[in-house]
C-alpha cells in the first residue's frame, strides 16, 4: 500500500452559502475550491496548511443526508481558547473534558454534523 493522506472528507449540509460561512468565519478555514460543475457546486474549505480538506456537500452532489458525519476529530493547540471562540459565536459546546490522551470538545456545525476538537496530550 502507498497511501499517503486523505484527499478529502465529506461533509453534507442543505445550504452551501450557510456551511461556508460556518466552516471558514467560525472555524476559520479557507476556501480551497468553489466552482460550479455538474451535478452542483463543488465546495471545499480546510484550515491552513491542511493536506485534508472538507468538501461541503449540497443537495445534488450525492446521495448523502446533512448531519450524517460524526467523529471527525479536529487537533489543535488550544482546545480551552477555541471553546471559547465558539461559546461566543453561538455554538453549544459539550466540554472540554481531560481524557487520558487529551483534552477534548464536542460540537456540531448548523447541519449537524458532529464534530472534536482536540488539544493532544503530549507523549501520548
Amino acid at each position: 500500500m502507498n497511501i499517503t493522506h486523505a484527499s478529502f472528507v465529506t461533509l453534507p449540509v442543505t445550504d452551501q452559502d450557510r456551511a461556508k460561512a460556518f466552516y471558514t468565519g467560525v472555524l476559520g478555514f479557507e476556501v480551497t475550491a468553489d466552482r460550479e460543475m455538474p451535478p452542483g457546486r463543488w465546495l471545499q474549505v480546510a484550515p491552513e496548511g491542511a493536506q485534508t480538506v472538507f468538501t461541503l456537500s449540497g443537495p445534488g452532489m450525492g446521495g448523502f443526508t446533512p448531519g450524517s458525519a460524526q467523529g471527525i476529530m479536529l487537533v489543535t493547540t488550544d482546545v480551552d481558547a477555541d471553546c471559547a471562540k465558539l461559546a461566543a459565536a453561538g455554538v453549544t459546546v459539550d466540554g472540554p473534558n481531560d481524557l487520558p490522551w487529551g483534552r477534548m470538545a464536542a460540537f456540531r456545525d448548523p447541519d449537524g454534523n458532529g464534530l472534536m476538537l482536540l488539544t493532544e496530550k503530549e507523549g501520548v
